[in-house]
C-alpha cells in the first residue's frame, strides 16, 4: 500500500472527517536530504473533523501523529498538517 493511502486510511478510520486530502509532495523534494529514491517521504494533509475542532494546533498535530502510529510516522520525512 502506498504511504499516502495508509495515511488517508488511518485518519479516516480515527476521525471520520468531513474533509480529508492527502497529497504526496515528494517529487518537490527530490534530491534533498531525507528524500529517498522513489519518493513517498513528504506529505501534506488537510483534514476537518469534529474531534479536532476544539483542540489547540499542537493538540491536533499530536492527535494526528498518534492516529498514524509510530511505525508510519517513522517512514515519513516531512508531514505538513492543515487541521481543524
Amino acid at each position: 500500500m502506498r504511504v499516502a493511502d495508509e495515511i488517508k486510511s488511518r485518519l479516516q478510520d480515527r476521525f471520520d472527517p468531513s474533509e480529508l486530502a492527502v497529497e504526496d509532495e515528494s517529487a518537490l523534494h527530490a534530491g534533498h536530504a531525507g528524500a529517498p529514491e522513489g519518493g513517498q517521504s513528504h506529505f501534506a494533509v488537510r483534514i476537518r473533523a469534529a474531534d479536532l475542532a476544539d483542540m489547540s494546533r499542537i493538540g491536533r498535530h499530536r492527535a494526528i501523529h498518534e492516529a498514524l502510529g509510530p511505525e508510519l510516522v517513522g517512514r515519513i520525512h516531512a508531514l505538513s498538517i492543515d487541521a481543524g
